[in-house]
C-alpha cells in the first residue's frame, strides 16, 4: 500500500520543488573535477543552461599582497578593547578555568539571583559573564557593539540565543513524543527502525554532554512559527546593522523532529545500498566520489529490488543522459532515486538482508501530513528573506542522527537560492567519520549544476554525547577516534574546498575555529593558491567574548572575518551562559595563550599610564 500524502510530502522534501536540470556534454567538460575525466552534468533548472566557471581574477601586480598577521601582538589584538573589558575578560576566562566553579555555575547563578534580587542579579551578569559572551538584550541594544567590531574589520554573525528552561523530565517527555509518529506510538513499530534513527529515553534531553549549541524541543506548531518569527527578527537586524551579515538558524526549531530522523534513515539507506553494490563490484573502500557502478549491473539490481523493470531503467537513464560512459557514480545515483523512482517508492528502503524494498512507515496521519509541509514552508520563508536582505543564511549542524536530513534540506534551498551568490550555507561537523565524503559530493554536486557551495566548517560541539549515545545504544560511533584525526579531518576538507576556490571562484568558506593552527594553516594555503582576502571567499569565525587575538588581527589585515554574536534578554540567554562556561574551562585548561596576552596587554597600559586613557 502506497504511503498517504504526508509520506509523499517527506520525498518531495529531497527536493523542495526544485526542477531537474536536463544534462549537457559541454557543462560536463567544463565542470569535470580537477584532474579527472569529464563528468556528467546535471541540469540547470530548464531555463539556464550550465556555463562553465569564469576565470579566477586576475592576480599579482596589481593587487598588494596581504599584509603579515600576528597573533601575539596583545596591543593589536585588543586595540578595541577598553582597560574595563581587559580586566571583566581576565576575571571570567580566569574564573572559567575553576573546575568546580564551573561544574555547578547553574546552582551559584541561581543562588544568586535569590539573593541578590533581578534587578541586582542582572547588574552583575551584565558586569561579567553575560557582558562577555552576550551582545544585548535586543537588536537595538546590540548595534554598538557591531558598528565598533565594524570599525576594526570584524563583522557579526547574529544568533537569538534565548532557550526554554526546561527540565531533564520535560525535555526527555517532549522529545520522544515529537520523535514517535502516531502510527508508531499505536503498534510499537519504532521498534523496527534502525537504533540511531529512533528516540530514546536516556537520551531525550538532547542538551547533555552539549557545548556551544542552542537546543530546542518541540512543544507544538505555534511555537515553531514562534521560532521563525525570531528568526526573521534577526535576519531583519542582520541586514539592518552590518553589510554582508550573517544570521544562524536551527532547522529543530522550526518543525517536528520525527521528520527529520525518517528522513535521515531514508537518505542514509539509499547510500548505504549504493555502497554495497559499489562493494559487490570490487569498489569498496574507495572514496564516494570514485564509486562507479556498473550501470547495466546495476539496472539488474533495481529490477530484482521491484524498483523498476529493465526497460523502465533503461528508459530513465536515457532521459537523465545517466551511465553514458557505462558507469554511474553517487551523484547520478541520488539524481536518479530523486526525480525517476515513483514518489511512494521512496518511503521504501532496501533491506540488505533480503534484498527487497520494505517500507519504513505505514502511515501517517492527516496531522503529521500538515506539520511536514510547514516545516518546509518555514524553511522557504526564512531563505527568501535572507535573499531580499542580503543575508547570507548558516544553517547549524546538529546531532549525527537528525543531520543527513538537515544536510540535505539545506542543500536543497541552496540550489534554489544560491544561483549568483552563496545566501545558504551549510555546516560541516569534521568530527564525524563521514565529513570528507559529504563535503566532496556536495562540491562536486555545485561544480554539476553552477551553482555557489557556502560552508561553514566546524569540528563539532556534540561529541561526548554522540559517543555515549552510540556506545549504550549499540551502534557504530560516529565520531572521529582522536582529536587529532579530527584536526586532520578538518584540514583534508578546509584544503578541498580552498583548492576549489582557487578552480571555480563560486565555492566559499567559512572557516569557524578558535584554533590558531588552523587559522595559520588557511592563511598559508590562501597564500600558495593565490586566494586573496578581498575576493571574500574564505571568512573566519570566533565566538564572542573568546579568541580576541585570532579574531581583530585578522579583521585589521583585511581578512573577512565574524563574531558569533549571540543577544537576548538576560535571564533567557542563563542556559546559553552555563554551556559558554563549561567551553570556557575546556579551552582555558587546554591553553593560557589568551589570558597570557590580556596581562600583558593590561601590565603595558599599566606602565604607559594609558590604563584609563581612551587612546591606547
Amino acid at each position: 500500500m502506497a504511503p498517504p500524502s504526508a509520506a509523499r510530502a517527506l520525498c518531495s522534501a529531497a527536493r523542495l520543488g526544485v526542477p531537474r536540470r536536463p544534462r549537457s556534454a559541454t557543462a560536463a567538460a567544463a565542470a569535470s573535477p580537477r584532474g579527472a575525466a569529464p563528468l556528467p552534468a546535471a541540469d540547470s533548472g530548464g531555463a539556464r543552461p550550465v556555463v562553465p566557471p569564469p576565470p579566477p581574477p586576475p592576480r599579482g601586480a596589481e593587487r598588494e599582497p596581504p599584509p603579515a598577521v600576528d597573533f601575539g601582538d596583545p596591543r593589536e589584538a585588543f586595540r578595541s578593547k577598553s582597560s574595563a573589558e581587559l580586566l571583566r575578560g581576565l576575571v571570567v576566562l580566569g574564573l572559567c578555568a575553576v573546575g568546580p566553579l564551573v561544574e555547578h555555575n547553574r546552582e551559584l547563578l541561581q543562588v544568586c539571583q535569590r539573593v541578590l534580587g533581578q534587578a541586582l542579579f542582572e547588574r552583575l551578569m551584565k558586569m561579567t559573564f553575560y557582558g562577555q559572551f552576550v551582545a544585548g538584550e535586543d537588536q537595538e541594544a546590540i548595534k554598538p557593539l557591531i558598528r565598533r567590531n565594524q570599525a576594526f574589520g570584524v563583522g557579526a554573525v547574529l544568533d537569538y540565543s534565548v532557550e526554554e528552561d526546561l527540565s531533564a523530565e520535560e525535555a526527555e517527555r517532549k522529545e520522544l513524543d515529537s520523535c514517535t509518529s502516531a502510527a508508531e506510538k499505536e503498534t510499537g513499530g519504532a521498534e523496527q527502525r534502525e537504533k540511531q534513527y529512533r528516540a530514546h529515553r536516556g537520551f531525550g534531553d538532547r542538551r547533555g554532554g552539549v557545548i556551544s549549541a542552542r537546543t530546542y524541543f518541540y512543544a507544538d506548531e505555534a511555537k515553531c512559527d514562534q521560532h521563525m518569527e525570531t528568526f526573521l527578527r534577526c535576519i531583519d537586524a542582520s541586514g539592518g546593522s552590518s553589510e554582508n551579515g550573517f544570521s544562524a538558524i536551527k532547522l529543530t526549531a522550526l518543525g517536528r523532529p520525527q521528520f527529520l530522523l525518517q528522513f535521515s534513515e531514508v537518505l542514509v539507506k539509499w547510500r548505504r545500498f549504493f555502497h554495497q553494490m559499489a562493494a559487490e563490484q570490487g569498489q569498496a573502500g574507495r572514496a564516494a566520489l570514485e564509486m562507479k557502478l556498473e550501470a547495466e549491473k546495476l539496472q539488474e539490481a533495481l529490477a530484482n529490488l521491484g524498483i523498476a523493470t529493465k526497460a523502465e531503467s533503461q528508459h530513465w537513464f536515457t532521459g537523465e543522459n545517466l551511465g553514458m560512459s557505462g558507469t554511474v557514480d553517487l551523484l547520478d545515483w541520488n539524481s536518479l532515486i530523486d526525480s525517476r523512482t515513483k514518489l511512494s517508492k521512496l518511503l521504501l528502503v532496501p533491506n540488505m538482508q533480503t534484498g527487497q524494498l520494505e517500507p519504513l512507515l505505514s502511515r501517517f496521519t492527516e496531522e503529521e501530513d500538515l506539520q511536514m509541509k510547514r516545516m518546509l514552508q518555514r524553511m522557504d520563508v526564512l531563505a527568501k528573506r535572507a535573499t531580499e536582505k542580503g543575508v547570507r543564511l548558516m544553517v547549524d549542524a546538529e546531532q549525527s542522527y537528525f543531520q543527513p536530513a538537515i544536510s540535505r534540506l539545506t542543500l536543497e534551498m541552496q540550489r534554489r537560492f544560491n544561483r549568483d551568490r552563496a545566501i545558504i550555507f551549510n555546516t560541516y561537523q569534521c568530527y564525524l567519520k563521514e565529513a570528507y565524503d559529504n563535503v566532496t559530493v556536495d562540491v562536486e554536486l555545485s561544480r554539476r549544476e553552477g551553482w555557489h557551495f557556502g560552508t561553514k566548517l566546524v569540528r563539532g560541539a556534540y561529541m561526548e554525547q554522540e559517543r555515549e549515545r552510540a556506545a549504550q545504544i549499540g551502534y557504530e560511533d560516529p565520531i572521529n577516534p582522536t582529536y587529532e584525526k579530527t584536526n586532520e579531518m578538518y584540514h583534508r576538507c578546509l584544503d578541498y574546498i580552498l583548492e576549489e576556490i582557487k578552480h571555480n571562484r563560486k565555492a566559499n568558506v567559512m572557516v569557524a575555529s578558535h584554533n590558531e593552527d588552523t587559522v595559520k594553516f588557511t592563511l598559508r594555503r590562501m597564500m600558495e593558491l593565490g586566494i586573496h582576502p578581498s575576493e571574500k571567499k574564505v571568512y573566519f569565525g570566533q565566538l564572542l567574548g573568546m579568541c580576541d587575538q585570532i579574531t581583530f588581527p585578522l579583521g585589521q589585515a583585511g581578512f573577512p572575518v565574524y563574531k558569533y554574536v549571540p543577544y537576548g534578554p538576560v535571564n533567557e540567554v542563563l542556559p546559553y551562559l552555563s554551556r559558554r562556561a563549561q567551553e570556557n574551562r575546556g579551552f582555558m585548561q587546554r591553553a593560557n595563550r589568551e589570558r597570557d596576552l590580556l596581562w600583558r596587554e593590561v601590565k603595558r597600559r599599566l606602565l604607559t599610564g594609558s590604563l584609563f586613557s581612551p587612546n591606547h
